[in-house]
This record gives structure tokens, sequence and C-alpha cells, in this order.
């Protein structure tokens, strides 16, 4: 699905998505996980193996992005780590939210056009 706006600002805007990629600001970017922030794209903060191989050192990662919200895109269905994997997130106080990965690709959009701190980590299903 293609997601158009009028002009890209100078923050990253997912403009597209599909069920192995986002496109960020026109440009595609393909692999086994992706963070995306307002002011940087991080690859491969998961290990390889989609939903299934998430590890708590994962969620460390996101744990210490500068952000106020994570919305965790966990492929092309919703579903729900376990709450032991999503501790570091518990402990650091914040936020996140667990949807699919197009909802999350739509939400930060919405949330980042308003200019919140906010982090969208995106999965792909295994090939």
């Amino acid at each position: 699905m293609n997601l158009h706006q009028d002009s890209i600002s100078d923050q990253n805007v997912i403009t597209g998505y599909g069920p192995d990629y986002v496109q960020v600001n026109r440009v595609d970017h393909r692999g086994n996980s992706l963070i995306i922030l307002p002011d940087q794209i991080q690859s491969d903060w998961a290990a390889p193996g989609g939903f299934e191989a998430l590890s708590e050192a994962a969620f460390a990662t996101l744990a210490k992005l500068d952000c106020v919200v994570v919305l965790i895109g966990t492929g092309n269905r919703q579903r729900f780590p376990s709450a032991a994997l999503l501790r570091p997130l518990i402990e650091a106080r914040l936020g996140f939210e667990i949807m699919d990965t197009p909802a999350a690709c739509r939400t930060y959009n919405i949330l980042m056009g308003e200019n919140r701190k906010v982090a969208a980590a995106l999965m792909f299903d295994p090939a």
C-alpha cells in the first residue's frame, strides 16, 4: 500500500508498506526488522526469524530509545509477546502498543505528524 503526502519534511514519514518492506520517505527498507524514529532509522533490531525469534535483548534496545511510545508491529497479524519479553519496556516506564505492522505504520505517521516522540519497531513475517 502506498501512503503519500504532499511534501516530505526532514522527518521520517512512512510513505508505503507491503508484506516484506516499509517505504520511508519513498525509499524501500527490507529485511528482518526495522526501527523508525522521526530522525533516524535502525535496521535489524530483532534477530532473524520474525516474531518467533524475539528476545528480551530486542526489547532492551527499544527501552533505550529517545521516545515516549513505541509501536510494535508484529508482522501481517497482531501477536502479543510474553510479559517476560516486555519487561525492559515496563521497567523503563515506556509506553508501547502492539499491533500488526500495517497498523503500526499508519499509527506512526499520525503520532509523528502530531510531533509526538514516537518510534515504530516493525517486523516482517519470514518468507
